[in-house]
């Protein structure tokens, strides 16, 4: 089952504005794990850490209106699926897309409408349970330059190249780097990977691709 981070309510925002996260919860499907350490309130350096294959991020294209995604695609790896929006529970977390077979992806709606300046946030589960591979199950073979694209609800499509992947352990997640403010649009693609641990099907890392805005049409 997927591992995403998970950001409390000061996380949540629908402006580009310089976020301070309190801590992250990351689950492996419904079970959560430690905690990631607390970022700094101010705006993370882009940088290539180890287990990152990046290059210079492209020119940034112009930011689009507000409209929410509907469908994501990502031909390199056979991407092809709905987008369901992703609130927040009770408990302040976001909640994940269902573990079903043909699980979708899922935008955070406390984030950016993809195209909008800002990091919009799209999890997705690499396995789920006993129906198999999830949407996302091929997310880390993305390399740098290759194109996402989000057709959004009022028939425009947002195209984005990727600038880096990222796998990093669960318990050092980039909160900041993730869902801090950035100055151009910006999509952030998240599922689980690395070793499978645990009795519940859990990982041991997240993989994270970082990508801008190339394209609105």
């Amino acid at each position: 089952m997927s591992a995403f981070a998970r950001p409390t309510r000061r996380l949540r925002h629908r402006t580009a504005t310089v976020l301070t996260a309190a801590a992250l919860t990351l689950v492996c499907g419904c079970t959560p794990t430690a905690p990631a350490p607390k970022a700094s309130s101010s705006s993370a350096a882009f940088s290539t850490p180890p287990g990152t294959t990046s290059a210079a991020p492209p020119a940034a294209g112009r930011a689009m209106a507000r409209s929410l995604p509907e469908r994501l695609r990502i031909p390199l790896i056979g991407v092809d699926t709905a987008v369901m929006p992703l609130g927040l529970l009770a408990d302040g977390e976001v909640a994940v897309p269902p573990i079903a077979a043909h699980a979708p992806a899922g935008w955070y709606d406390g984030s950016p409408t993809p195209g909008q300046t800002g990091p919009s946030v799209i999890l997705g589960h690499v396995t789920v349970g006993r129906y198999g591979d999830g949407v996302f199950k091929q997310l880390p073979r993305l390399r740098a330059g290759d194109r996402v694209s989000v057709t959004r609800m009022d028939g425009s499509v947002a195209t984005f190249a990727v600038d880096s992947v990222q796998t990093v352990a669960k318990t050092r997640f980039p909160t900041q780097r993730v869902y801090g403010n950035v100055d151009h649009p910006a999509l952030r693609l998240i599922t689980c990977g690395g070793t499978r641990v645990g009795a519940a099907g859990g990982y041991s890392d997240n993989v994270i691709v970082y990508a801008s805005l190339v394209a609105a049409s």
